[in-house]
């Protein structure tokens, strides 16, 4: 059995469908179909009864691409209550039931519901986005990456 903490949430175990591999910088671990599994575990959070907790809320704000400050937007919240609610786990039920129908409409392929955050993420990647220039074959190239891109919490 794998503990698989590295989706935020601490409570899954994934009997199978992992390979556990050895790096040059010790053990690693491949999901089979990581975004499979996600879709379970979201399908799991929305179908639990009671609040959300925060990291539960943080794990559905990130399937859905949002920021903290976006999701406030989408709940009539700020970003600082977002970050509260995802560190102390005391998420309004409202705000819950919010989430909750937004995910639902995501994944029935609700096409005003995905507009909509898509544009709420495309906005927040124009606006907050990086131009990352690489070099190849002595030609430059850039791409615009999001706020969040991964490549930038290694330049940190």
């Amino acid at each position: 059995m794998y503990h698989y903490t590295e989706c935020g949430l601490d409570n899954v175990w994934l009997e199978n469908g992992y390979k556990k591999r050895t790096t040059p910088y010790g053990t690693g671990v491949s999901i089979d179909d990581a975004d499979g599994l996600h879709k379970v575990l979201v399908a799991t959070i929305l179908q639990k009864r009671g609040r959300i907790t925060g990291k539960e809320l943080r794990f559905l704000r990130v399937e859905l691409g949002l920021s903290q400050e976006n999701l406030g937007k989408c709940l009539g919240a700020t970003d600082q209550s977002v970050s509260l609610w995802e560190r102390t786990g005391k998420v309004p039920a409202t705000s819950d039931a919010l989430v909750r129908l937004l995910v639902i409409e995501r994944l029935r392929g609700n096409e005003k519901v995905t507009a909509i955050l898509d544009r709420i993420n495309e906005v927040d990647r124009l606006v907050n986005g990086r131009i990352l220039v690489k070099e190849s074959r002595n030609k430059w190239h850039s791409e615009v990456a999001g706020p969040n891109d991964e490549r930038f919490a290694l330049a940190a």
